[in-house]
Formats: C-alpha cells, sequence, structure tokens
C-alpha cells in the first residue's frame, strides 16, 4: 500500500473541518455545543449521530459508528485510510506526493494504475457506440430499451455496446496510445496461440457484438465488464465477464453496490439478485438497494462487502425449485457471515427483471413486503413439503435444517430457530437440541482432524463446545453456587489451617465444585484502566495545582504501574509519547491513529451522549462539572486502581497456599497477604468504601 509522508497527513487533517465534510452527507442541526443528524450509517427518524467540532469527531448513538474526520470518509465511502486521505485532500486542495517506493512496488502500482486506465477508456469506448454508433443504436439500445431500461438508467450504470468486428477494440486503443500487454492483462484483448499453445502473433477482441455491463469496485473505478451477446442462435455463452486480473477478483465483487452504497445504508438492507438486468430494473424502479452476485456462486469476499453496509439481507429467487437448491448453500455462507437472511420468491417463470416489468413498481414493492420470510422457515417449509409423509426424508430435511442453523453464529437466535423448527416438525424441541449438538460436536471433531473424539461436553450442555455454538435446553436440575468467601475470609481461614476444600462450603456436592465452576466475578482491572486513560485523554492540560498538570499528576502516579489491558496500556503509551514530544495527547490527534481500534476507542472516550441543560444556568443553579472536580476524579481513578491490581496480587497469593510447598514459601506468602489486607483495608478507607469498626 502506498504511503503517505506525515506531514501531509498532519496536513490533511489540519485543514479537514468535520462538520464541513460531514455535512456534505448529511444535513446537521446544531444543539448545545455539538451538531446533531439522523444517522447516515443506519436508518432512524430521531437523530442521534453527534459531531463534536472541537473534539473533530463524530459518533452514533444508536449504531455505535465513531471515529474522526478520515474515519468517516471510509465509513461513508467504504474506502481504505489511504483512499480516505486522498479524497479530503482532493477536496481542501492538498498535493499528495507519495513517499518513493521501491523499484518493484512502483512497477506493480504502474501495471495497476494502467489497467485501471485502460479499463476505463473501454468502457468509455463502449458507451459511445452505444450512444452514437450506427449498430450500437440499432442493435445494443434498442435491446436496452425493449428490456424496458430509460436513459438515466444507462447513463447512471454507464452501459455500452461492442462492435460486431474482430479488432474494434483493439485498433481503437492502439491508435489512442495504449499498451497492447495492458490490453491483454485486463482480458479486453486476446492472443491468437496454435494448437501447440505458441503464440501466433495474431489478437483479437474478446467481446464481439454484445451489450457491455461495466463491472464497477467500491471507489467506482472500472475493473471489468460483463457482457451479453445479442445474436440469434449464438453457440457462444450467452454472458461473458473478464477473467481475473490484477484489479478484477470477482470472487470479491457485487455488481451495482458502487451504485447501491449509500441506498443499503439507509434503508438498512442489502436486496441480493442473480443478474445484471435484475439489478438495473429494480434500480430504475425505485429499489436502489441491490446487488448481483452477477451468477456466480456466493463467496465470502463478497458477504464481507455486504457486511461493511448492512446486517440485513433479502434473497430474491425466481420460482424455479433447481435453482434455489443449488443456492442454499450460498444462504447458509449469509448466516454463517452474521448476516440476517430473508428470501422472497417469485412466480414460476419469472426473476426480479421479468416481474417488475409485468406488475410494475409498485406492485412489485408490495410483494417484496408481503412475500418476504425468514430464510430458516423458508427452508424448513421447503424441506418439510419435499419430506411429505416420508420419516426417513423427514429426518434428513431435519438435520438440513440443523446445519444452517449451527451456521448462526447469534445463541439467541440459534435458540428462537430451534423452537421455530419444533412447531413445524411437531418435534420435541428437546430432541433437536441434542441432535444439533451432535452435529456441531461432529463437525468441530472433523475441522480438528478428529482429535478430542471423547469430547467434554454432552449433548445439550450449556458449557458451550465448540465455540460456544452448543445450546443448552434449559430446565432446573442445577445447583446454587456458593457464596465466594472473601479474600480476607479466605486469608483468615487458611492462616487458621483450613484445607482449600474446607473453603468450597463444608461438605456435601458443594465439595466437587471447581473453581471455574463458580459464577465468575467480574473483573474491574480494565474498567479501571479505561477511566485512567480517559482522564487522561480528555484533560491532560487542565491545572491540578501550580506547575501540575492531569497529565503529570497521573503519569507520576503511575510510575511502576503497567497495565495489564492491552488497548489501554496501547492509549497510554500513545499519550506518553505525545508529552515527550512536546505535546498534550489531543482527541483531535489521537482519533487520526491508524490502527482502527484505537481511533474507536478514543471516539468513544471522548463522546458524551447528554449535554448539561443551559437553564441550570438561566435558574441560576449551579451544577458541579467533572472539570469542576478533577483532583477528586483523578484522585479516586487511582486510588481505585491501586485497590484493585492489590486484589488481584491478594488472590494470587492465596491461590498458591492451596498447593503444597515448603514452610518458608508459606511464611512468607502469608505475611504478603498480611500486608495486602492492610493495604486492601487503606485504600477502602480512602474511597470510603468501608466503614470503620468504631461506627458498627
Amino acid at each position: 500500500m502506498a504511503r503517505i509522508p506525515k506531514e501531509t497527513v498532519d496536513q490533511i487533517i489540519h485543514h479537514a473541518d468535520i462538520v464541513e465534510v460531514v455535512g456534505d452527507f448529511v444535513s446537521l442541526k446544531r444543539k448545545g455545543q455539538n451538531m446533531w443528524a439522523c444517522c447516515p450509517f443506519h436508518h432512524e427518524k430521531s437523530p442521534s449521530f453527534s459531531v463534536a467540532p472541537a473534539k473533530g469527531l463524530y459518533k452514533c448513538f444508536g449504531c455505535g459508528k465513531a471515529g474522526g474526520v478520515v474515519q468517516f470518509i471510509m465509513d461513508i465511502e467504504g474506502t481504505s485510510y489511504v483512499e480516505a486521505l486522498k479524497y479530503l485532500a482532493k477536496k481542501y486542495g492538498i498535493d499528495v506526493q507519495e513517499e518513493e517506493k521501491t523499484p518493484e512496488q512502483q512497477l506493480a502500482q504502474n501495471e495497476k494504475d494502467s489497467q485501471f486506465i485502460v479499463s476505463n477508456w473501454a468502457k468509455d469506448h463502449y458507451h459511445k457506440l452505444l450512444q452514437d454508433n450506427e449498430e450500437g443504436q440499432s442493435i445494443g439500445w434498442s435491446y436496452l430499451r425493449q428490456r424496458g431500461l430509460n436513459q438515466a438508467t444507462i447513463k447512471t450504470f454507464e452501459l455500452g455496446y461492442s462492435l460486431d468486428q474482430w479488432d474494434d477494440l483493439l485498433k481503437s486503443a492502439t491508435a489512442a496510445g495504449f499498451e497492447l500487454k495492458y490490453l491483454e492483462k485486463t482480458g479486453l484483448v486476446i492472443r491468437r496461440e496454435d494448437d501447440n499453445g505458441q503464440d501466433t502473433g495474431r489478437r483479437y477482441d474478446r467481446f464481439r457484438g454484445r451489450v457491455m455491463f461495466p463491472i464497477h469496485n467500491v471507489s467506482g473505478r472500472v475493473i471489468g465488464f460483463g457482457a451479453r451477446t445479442l445474436k440469434p442462435n449464438d453457440k457462444t455463452a450467452k454472458y461473458l465477464n473478464s477473467p481475473e486480473s490484477e484489479i478484477y477478483h470477482k470472487s470479491d465483487v457485487l455488481y451495482g453496490l458502487y451504485q447501491a452504497r449509500q441506498p443499503i445504508r439507509s434503508e438498512e438492507l442489502c436486496y441480493l439478485v442473480e443478474g445484471y438486468l435484475d439489478v438495473l430494473s429494480l434500480h430504475q424502479g425505485g429499489i436502489k438497494n441491490v446487488v448481483a452476485s452477477s451468477g456466480t456462486s456466493l463467496t465470502d469476499g463478497q458477504i464481507r462487502l455486504i457486511k461493511r453496509y448492512t446486517d440485513n439481507v433479502t434473497v430474491l429467487y425466481d420460482g424455479d425449485a433447481a435453482g434455489i437448491r443449488a443456492s442454499l448453500r450460498g444462504i447458509d455462507m449469509l448466516l454463517e457471515g452474521g448476516l440476517n437472511v430473508r428470501v422472497v420468491l417469485f412466480p414460476d417463470g419469472d426473476d426480479p427483471d421479468s416481474y417488475i416489468r409485468k406488475v410494475g413498481d409498485q406492485r412489485f414493492k408490495e410483494h417484496l413486503e408481503g412475500a418476504s420470510q425468514d430464510f430458516i422457515q423458508f427452508k424448513t417449509d421447503l424441506v418439510s413439503r419435499e419430506a411429505a409423509q416420508d420419516p426417513v426424508k423427514k429426518a434428513e430435511a431435519i438435520r438440513d435444517v440443523l446445519q444452517s442453523i449451527s451456521k448462526v453464529p447469534d445463541p439467541i437466535k440459534r435458540q428462537v430457530f430451534l423452537q421455530q423448527t419444533s412447531q413445524a416438525f411437531g418435534i420435541d424441541e428437546q430432541v433437536l437440541i441434542t441432535e444439533y449438538n451432535k452435529l456441531v460436536r461432529n463437525a468441530s471433531q472433523k475441522a480438528a482432524g478428529g482429535q478430542n473424539s471423547s469430547g467434554s461436553g454432552a449433548a445439550g450442555s450449556a458449557s458451550g463446545y465448540s465455540g460456544n455454538q452448543q445450546v443448552s435446553g434449559g430446565g432446573g436440575g442445577q445447583r446454587p453456587a456458593p457464596r465466594p468467601m472473601s479474600p480476607e475470609e479466605e486469608a483468615e481461614a487458611l492462616m487458621y489451617g483450613a484445607s482449600p476444600e474446607d473453603l468450597m462450603g463444608g461438605g456435601g456436592d458443594l465439595q466437587n465444585l471447581t473453581r471455574e465452576e463458580l459464577e465468575p466475578v467480574p473483573d474491574v482491572l480494565e474498567q479501571c484502566e479505561r477511566e485512567v486513560v480517559r482522564l487522561l485523554l480528555l484533560y491532560s492540560p487542565q491545572p491540578l495545582a501550580p506547575e501540575v498538570s492531569v497529565a503529570q499528576y497521573l503519569l507520576e502516579q503511575l510510575e511502576g504501574t503497567g497495565f495489564k489491558t492491552g488497548i489501554y496500556a496501547d492509549l497510554l503509551h500513545l499519550c506518553r509519547q505525545e508529552l515527550e514530544q512536546g505535546r498534550w495527547p489531543e482527541v483531535r490527534t489521537l482519533i487520526q491513529h491508524g490502527r482502527s481500534d484505537i481511533r474507536a476507542l478514543v471516539a468513544e472516550l471522548a463522546t458524551e451522549k447528554y449535554e448539561l441543560s443551559p437553564n441550570w444556568t438561566t435558574h441560576q443553579i449551579h451544577v458541579p462539572r467533572e472539570l469542576d472536580l478533577l483532583q477528586t476524579a483523578c484522585d479516586n481513578a487511582i486510588l481505585r486502581l491501586n485497590k484493585v491490581n492489590v486484589e488481584r496480587e491478594l488472590a494470587v497469593r492465596l491461590e498458591a497456599l492451596r498447593h503444597p510447598t515448603d514452610e518458608a514459601t508459606m511464611m512468607e506468602n502469608l505475611q504478603t497477604i498480611h500486608l495486602l489486607k492492610q493495604m486492601d483495608n487503606q485504600l477502602a478507607g480512602m474511597l470510603g468504601t468501608v466503614i470503620p469498626r468504631a461506627a458498627m
């Protein structure tokens, strides 16, 4: 990936006004210190999308999207970090000089750029032939109008026509100065070989006498073509696509996605069809959130593309039973990708293109609403009809549905689907759960090469076999977990000779419980580290005392204390780096960091959903703000962090006493435990979380 010099990146970020950039896509209205709008990333009726001009960031309190000005362009345009920077540089007239690449890198970039350029030229060439050439008008244009497409749709998707000649494109491209090798690399031109595979020196156009459908990437650049022959009784394939190239990988492309990105986001739904004309007809009919797999089987790359814009997919099927059966695996992949999948069927003999032309836009939309059904329910109905009264086929049909349910990553959805399947087939839900868990366990063992074949998780277990994919049938019979002893109680019991078994509850069934089977106590260390980082990020330059800032105070208190949570340790390190270089760690700077998790965390820490109403000031009522109580906030944050670290060390020492050791080591542990208890009590007293014995 090309690198942009840091000086240029800083210049872009400095000039990019987040209100101005976001305002190009949504209508912002001021409320308090921030600007608000309905979120461009999901459908909502009341604004929950906030832009903070002073901090240079945005945050949606509905869908959770957040970041700085570069991240916004990445999210809204579906581009990479570098492409987003280039977008902003172009908007603000900043010249981007990329850092010098190695000769190999430069050559590879030149090769790709040349293929993009020749593909774009070919698109313009085909489009011009469709509009201005006699053959293009009489054959290509006539066909498209016959299919009900208007000029606006033809222009939006940049459709074209290739002349029915062997070398029209070849001659025109050569005359325009394009090198033959790039025409071959993009598949626009084919070299003829003899029977032995030797180059004969002859070249000819791949596409001849066909309507041309340019294929765009998410940035709008032409990367390949689909083409439909218009010759009657043609022995060649009806549709012909560009071959794989350095710029075109069909498994990572969805036809129409470039035009459908924003509608998919705003509608929170993607319609998935099969062919080019399906996309064109639906788009023209007002259904713009539609893409096509272009006749290929769905791939993981295409599913990831959809998920960048929405979690909801509705697959539009024609009424052909064989075609539906062949597509079921692809829908299982959609489920596995975490998407919510629905299905719409059309009458036999109709596909989305033919049906919308037959019934019109309004009735087509009504059909989408009325005929849409959840995929699991659809598949259950389909396979149960096929099984009819045959018990063997019915059993196989049930397993088929369970296989699809096993692809769903959300455990709550899986449970709901199992309940629905139980009702549909009239079979006990617990039986389904048992069979489901068996399928999951077998699949896990197969993936692991047959290892752990004995398995530890029984069917129906709630313990979570194979990544928590197993489900529990619920019901009673579970033993209540005992109240865990406090560290003080454990230390006292151990010092007076109690065994670890005694600490488990004094006999009976509870003696057989392991520590892992007890309900886990929430680890508050992460929250304590988060609070320290938040204060450091938001208030670094604020004074606590003469010549003592929040940053100086917190970092001095943290001397020798290492953070355990990776993301907070990294952000703390970045704050230290900024201070060492003579800068305060600011939200505006760190929100542009190259790591997406850092950007997301900074946005989250720096954004507040609610603002103090000005009415308090109007009525002369003073409400303390965090800024007025910074010393207390910093003290409490450090004290809580220290207390949690002491409690963790105390737990480690207590655990060490559970294992046989020499007397000297045991005594050392007991002394350390005593000191840690004193420290813990002292910290609790400073925080006001204990009641002095004298008051009891």
